[in-house]
């Protein structure tokens, strides 16, 4: 599965932002969307997915109120909503696909996953 994130940029803390997230390839495959973030030094962070059929949503705690993910399977769109942004979600964000029914949760169970959009939140 091919991924192709965008929509990354920079906003003013209390902003929203929305990022996008393309599948191609054996997207028949997919179990669940997922979009991490990390920041230099520290490790990839779980944010948010989705049950690629099913549309079930799964959230990190902290982030949860916050941030909304949706898809489109008619366009093959993963994407993610993002309100009241603080300075701490600054990061590189990341989408990625499993491609088995492992759980949502762990960077581990992702196969394939998108190049990276840059998140900047200023203060």
């Amino acid at each position: 599965v091919q991924l192709q994130a965008s929509g990354g940029g920079s906003v003013q803390a209390g902003g929203s932002l929305g990022l996008s997230c393309a599948a191609s390839g054996d997207i028949f495959s997919v179990y669940y969307v997922g979009w991490f973030r990390q920041t230099p030094g520290k490790e990839r962070e779980f944010v948010a997915a989705i049950s690629w059929y099913g549309g079930r949503t799964y959230y990190s705690d902290s982030l949860k109120g916050r941030f909304a993910i949706s898809r489109d399977n008619a366009k093959n769109t993963a994407n993610l909503e993002m309100v009241s942004l603080k300075p701490e979600d600054t990061a590189v964000y990341y989408c990625a696909a499993a491609t088995t029914d492992w759980g949502p949760n762990s960077s581990a169970n992702y196969a394939d996953w998108g190049q990276g959009t840059l998140v900047t939140v200023s203060s």
